[in-house]
């Protein structure tokens, strides 16, 4: 499976007393950097060849100025280095996969990647490493989608393994999930942290080696009412009033990816951690 973006750099193919000429050098990212594309051949430069150029430059500058030969230095033609490959983002959202857990609270992962995908047109269709999978770009940044198939509780086997195979920084690897402790719609940012009793969460840990160092989004369910088992409380869906407030921290959510990935955590969270309670809808 790959994953990669395009563009072009100019590299000097040709250097003269009067000429200098641009070559674009086409690259493809799957993984690498390919520089041939089946293009023209690029001819290293030739140091030798560009000092009797400019030698011989100079010295017919200086029979119209020598004032300016003697105090300006030769200059040189910038070649600029290629960009490195910039490295996707990886969001995971965490839940359970099949049509009974569709629209339950252990499943706001899903929803939050589901709303990620349909605001940034990125089709999470493919299925690689037990998850479906979506590619695409937020804004210049790629990115990857993903919604773990293995069940909650062994979600690490399939997040470990993509981060493995594609080599993801941790700290470029985000994980959003329902979180009981938080009031319901509630949203946390952090740039790290334990799992706090979630298997999910728990199971992306183990599969990290224990490293607890990448950002998650936790999204609030709330604690259960009276007496009710939290297993059977996380399983539930949400109520009509529920799934409408629900709906604005989605897109508070979103604000909040998109900010993570184009100006980094410390704004994000500040948006995000700051962010005043939604009002009791009436």
């Amino acid at each position: 499976m790959s994953f990669g973006f395009g563009g072009c750099f100019g590299s000097i193919s040709s250097i003269s007393t009067t000429t200098t000429r641009f070559v674009p050098i086409c690259y493809r990212w799957f993984g690498s950097f390919n520089l041939n594309c089946n293009k023209t051949l690029i001819t290293r430069l030739s140091f030798s060849n560009w000092t009797t150029s400019s030698s011989s430059s100079s010295a017919s500058m200086s029979t119209t100025s020598s004032t300016t030969t003697a105090s300006s230095p030769t200059e040189r033609p910038v070649v600029e280095s290629p960009k490195p490959k910039q490295q996707p983002w990886l969001i995971v959202g965490l839940g359970n996969p099949g049509k009974k857990f569709q629209s339950t609270r252990h499943n706001v992962g899903f929803e939050m990647v589901d709303a990620i995908a349909e605001a940034e047109g990125i089709s999470i269709s493919s299925v690689s490493f037990k998850a479906l999978l979506g590619k695409g770009f937020i804004g210049d940044v790629p990115v990857m989608l993903a919604k773990p198939q293995t069940f909650m509780n062994a979600s690490g086997e399939s997040v470990g393994a993509i981060v493995s195979y594609y080599k993801i920084p941790l700290k470029q690897v985000l994980v959003i999930f329902d979180d009981l402790d938080l009031p319901f719609a509630k949203l946390r940012l952090l740039p790290k942290g334990g799992h706090g009793g979630h298997n999910g969460m728990r199971s992306v840990i183990d599969h990290f080696k224990g490293n607890r160092d990448f950002p998650r989004l936790r999204i609030g369910i709330g604690r259960p009412p009276g007496k009710m088992d939290s297993i059977n409380y996380v399983l539930r869906p949400f109520s009509k009033q529920e799934r409408e407030e629900l709906n604005f921290t989605f897109q508070d959510g979103l604000e909040a990816v998109r900010i993570l990935l184009l100006e980094g955590f410390n704004k994000s969270a500040t948006f995000v951690n700051s962010a005043k309670p939604l009002e009791q809808l009436g």
